[in-house]
């Protein structure tokens, strides 16, 4: 399946203010979570609404609506929480899991730590959210996982993204769609995207030095 890359000059623009080394922790942020909204907006546009009928203040009338018990999601610690607010701004009612993976630095590959899903997490439409998919690992994984779990329908959300991810995704994963803003050159030796933004979790919570 196909990677959709949002592409639209008020996202170039929001890109290019995060990529800058010299902006901000409060801005990073806040940005982060914009990107994440509009991500949500496309990966949801498949949602099958209910029709309800509702009065406006001029007369009674069919209209559609949607159900937001059908959904979760599912940030990758520690910088896909980063994403979390622009989403539930969204869908307010989604139910929220956690997924904790750590980065080996010597092999690059991740390590479980943490895993919490709602009861019934099977019965959802579950969005995986982490700022950046590198080298694939943590995304797959935690597809892996959700699998086990007997969830059917997943999405995974990023703001940046590096071709060698996205080809794991698509060899181990090919049912799941990835939404992302950017699809940047290639990784670098020691796994970090190029040119990237660096480390989003660092950026996102003001840890970096």
């Amino acid at each position: 399946m196909k990677p959709f890359v949002l592409n639209n000059p008020l996202i170039e623009h929001k890109l290019s203010i995060i990529r800058d080394k010299k902006t901000g922790t409060k801005e990073f942020r806040e940005i982060i979570g914009e990107i994440a909204t509009f991500l949500c907006y496309e990966a949801l546009s498949d949602a099958k609404l209910e029709e309800v009928e509702i009065e406006t203040p001029i007369c009674k009338t069919k209209a559609k609506k949607f159900n937001e018990d059908k959904y979760a999601f599912v940030p990758i610690l520690r910088a896909g929480t980063g994403m979390l607010d622009g989403l539930i701004k969204v869908i307010p009612n989604a139910k929220i899991g956690h997924v904790g993976l750590y980065r080996n630095e010597e092999t690059l590959k991740p390590v479980r730590y943490y895993y919490k899903m709602p009861k019934d997490i099977a019965n959802r439409e579950v969005i995986v959210l982490d700022p950046m998919l590198a080298t694939g690992g943590s995304a797959c994984d935690t597809i892996t996982m959700l699998k086990e779990d007997g969830v059917e329908k997943i999405k995974f959300l990023c703001i940046i993204s590096a071709p060698e991810g996205l080809k794991k995704i698509e060899e181990l994963h090919p049912d799941v769609q990835v939404f992302t803003a950017s699809i940047d050159e290639k990784l670098n030796e020691i796994g970090y995207i190029v040119p990237g933004l660096g480390d989003a979790g660092d950026r996102i919570f003001g840890t970096k030095e």
